[in-house]
């Protein structure tokens, strides 16, 4: 349950992002970015971070178990802090706060703050380029996708994204002390 401070304060906040919440959104307005933006969205879900954790010891070997590893473990340490934050900060959808906002994509959850999507692109493209820098020119404008696709379908307003980054980010830092 929110604290009833803490109520106010995201009301300010979502009634501070809408404007650009808004303007992200309109880009999905187009038949191309939507679908774009809806393909980055979907690959972000969680089947191509799980491939790509089972991927890396095929393709590099041994080198590439531990950190496989790792970033199986820092996969599970960013649901449990995503799920735990939602509960805390309960904050809702921009499309369901703000009628103007349009879906055009299906949200695995209810709340927004922060985007676990965000979270873990930026986690999983950290850790596996740090390991493996020739994976960069894919994974790290396929993490930016995913975390633009968020704002623009609607789903997350851009502090959820960026608190996932920043999230994702000091998860992939522990993650490569670690590996």
């Amino acid at each position: 349950m929110k604290a009833p401070g803490l109520n106010a304060f995201m009301a300010r906040v979502d009634a501070a992002e809408y404007g650009l919440t808004r303007t992200l959104n309109r880009g999905a307005a187009f038949a191309v970015p939507r679908h774009v933006f809806r393909i980055a969205s979907r690959l972000g879900d969680g089947i191509l971070w799980y491939l790509l954790i089972v991927l890396l010891p095929l393709l590099y070997g041994a080198a590439a178990l531990r950190p496989a590893i790792v970033m199986a473990l820092t996969g599970v340490l960013g649901v449990i802090l995503y799920k735990l934050l939602k509960g805390v900060f309960v904050r809702e959808r921009p499309f369901i706060t703000h009628a103007t906002i349009d879906l055009k994509g299906a949200p695995l959850d209810r709340y927004s703050f922060p985007s676990g999507h965000t979270l873990h692109a930026v986690s999983f493209a950290w850790q596996a380029t740090a390991h493996f820098p020739e994976l960069g020119w894919v994974l790290v404008p396929l993490a930016a996708l995913i975390a633009g696709s968020r704002v623009v379908l609607g789903l997350h307003y851009p502090s959820d994204v960026l608190a996932g980054a920043a999230i994702g980010a000091a998860l992939a830092e522990l993650g490569t002390s670690l590996a």
